[in-house]
C-alpha cells in the first residue's frame, strides 16, 4: 500500500530535479550567447543554439560555427567540462525521480485532492493519534466518508494499515487555514479535533468555525479548566476523555450487563449495529406520518427508542399512534445502511463522496 510518510509533496526528488533543469537551462542560454558572440558575424541565433546543442549532448555532428579562433575553442572546453557534468546530473535527477517514488507521491497527493474535491457532507477527522484512530474506526465502519488530518506521515501509515484500505489523507498542520480546505472543510458535516494539545485543538475548532460557521465541532479536551474556551472557540461539543473514563469505570462496577452488551454492539463487524440520530425534514415522507407509518415503510433492522421533540422534550418509546413533525430526532438502533434508509425517508442531509473506481489498483500498483 502507498507510503503516505513520503506522499505529502515532492521532497528532495523534485528538489533536485528542478535545481538540475534550471542549470540545464543556463548552461544552454550561456552557451548559445557564448557561440553566437564568438562565432563571428555570419553567426545566427540558430547556428548558436545548434552548435550549443551539438555540443552538450557530444553527437559530434559537424560544426556550423568557425572553431579556429583560440577564445571560441576555449570556451568550448568549459563549455563541455561544465555542460556535460550538468547533463549527468539532470539525467539522474530524472532517474531518481521516477525510480524513489517521487512521482507516485506526486499522483497519490493529486489523487487525494481529487477525492477529496469530490466530497460534501464529510467529517474531517483532525489528528489521527490514539484518540483520532478510534474515530476512524468507528466512522469507517459505520460506513461515513471522512478525511483524516495528521502532521505525522508515518502514523497516517499506520491507519492505513489498521484499515486495510486506502482513504482520505492531508499531510499537514489541522491550524492552518489552507490544510483545512484541502480537507473540504466548507463542505463538511463536521469537525472532530483530536489533537494532542489542549492549544491545539482550540487553535483548529476557532480556524475550522470561521471557514464553516454551519458545521457540527466536536472537540477533545484534557484540561476541564480549557473547555470553556472551546465552547467560545466555536466548539458545539467538547469531550473530556478523564471524565468519560470515570464514568466507563463506574458504569462497569455498578451496571456490567449493560456495558457488555454496548461493548458487543461495537465490536459485532457483521451488523455494525450502532445508536443513530436523524432529524425530520421539512416536506420530507415522515413529516407528517406516524410512528405506525414509519414502521409500516419496511425498512428492516430499525429500533425506535426515543423522539426528541423541537422543544427539546423526549418522549421515551414512542407509540404507534404519535405523529412525526420536521424538526423531531429519531433516536433508533440501526446498521449503516438501515441509517441510510431513514435518512433517506427523513430528508436529512446525506454524505457525498465519489471514490475512483481504481483506486484499489492505484493503491496496489503503488504498494
Amino acid at each position: 500500500m502507498l507510503n503516505p510518510s513520503t506522499a505529502p509533496g515532492h521532497g528532495h526528488g523534485s528538489r533536485a530535479l528542478v535545481r538540475s533543469a534550471c542549470a540545464v537551462l543556463l548552461i544552454f542560454a550561456a552557451g548559445t550567447i557564448g557561440y553566437y558572440g564568438l562565432g563571428g558575424p555570419t553567426t545566427t541565433w540558430l547556428d548558436a543554439m545548434y552548435m550549443t546543442t551539438i555540443t552538450l549532448t557530444t553527437v559530434g555532428y559537424t560544426a556550423v560555427v568557425d572553431l579556429s579562433g583560440t577564445a571560441v575553442r576555449a570556451f568550448t572546453v568549459l563549455l563541455l567540462l561544465v555542460g556535460v557534468g550538468t547533463f549527468v546530473y539532470f539525467f539522474s535527477a530524472v532517474t531518481a525521480f521516477a525510480v524513489e517514488g517521487t512521482l507516485d507521491r506526486i499522483m497519490w497527493r493529486r489523487r487525494m485532492t481529487r477525492q477529496i474535491g469530490k466530497m460534501s457532507n464529510h467529517v474531517i477527522v483532525c489528528g489521527g493519534g490514539n484518540t483520532g484512530e478510534y474515530v476512524v474506526r468507528e466512522l469507517d465502519q459505520t460506513g461515513r466518508p471522512f478525511v483524516l488530518v495528521e502532521l505525522d506521515p508515518g502514523r497516517a501509515q499506520a491507519l492505513y494499515d489498521m484499515l486495510g484500505r486506502e482513504f482520505a489523507v492531508v499531510i499537514g498542520d489541522a491550524t492552518s487555514d489552507d490544510v483545512l480546505h484541502r480537507a473540504g472543510v466548507e463542505r463538511a458535516a463536521g469537525l472532530v479535533a483530536c489533537i494532542s494539545g489542549d492549544k491545539d485543538n482550540l487553535v483548529v475548532t476557532f480556524t475550522a468555525r470561521q471557514l464553516n460557521p454551519s458545521m457540527r465541532i466536536v472537540t477533545r479536551c484534557v484540561n476541564d479548566a480549557e473547555q470553556h474556551k472551546l465552547v467560545k472557540a466555536g466548539a458545539n461539543a467538547v469531550v473530556s476523555p478523564n471524565r468519560i473514563g470515570g464514568l466507563r469505570l463506574v458504569s462497569e462496577l455498578v451496571r456490567p450487563a449493560v456495558v457488555t452488551f454496548l461493548d458487543q454492539m461495537l465490536r459485532d463487524r457483521e451488523r455494525r449495529l450502532r445508536v443513530e440520530e436523524v432529524t425530520i425534514g421539512a416536506g420530507s415522507d415522515l413529516d407528517g406520518a406516524t410512528v405506525a407509518a414509519l414502521h409500516g415503510q419496511a425498512i428492516t433492522g430499525l429500533l425506535l427508542m426515543a423522539v426528541r421533540r423541537p422543544d427539546g422534550s423526549w418522549v421515551y418509546s414512542p407509540p404507534e399512534t404519535l405523529e412525526l413533525e420536521a424538526g423531531m430526532g429519531l433516536i433508533f438502533i440501526a446498521a449503516p445502511g438501515t441509517r441510510r434508509v431513514v435518512e433517506e425517508a427523513a430528508g436529512a442531509p446525506t454524505a457525498v463522496v465519489e471514490l475512483a473506481e481504481d483506486t484499489h489498483a492505484e493503491t496496489a500498483r503503488m504498494a
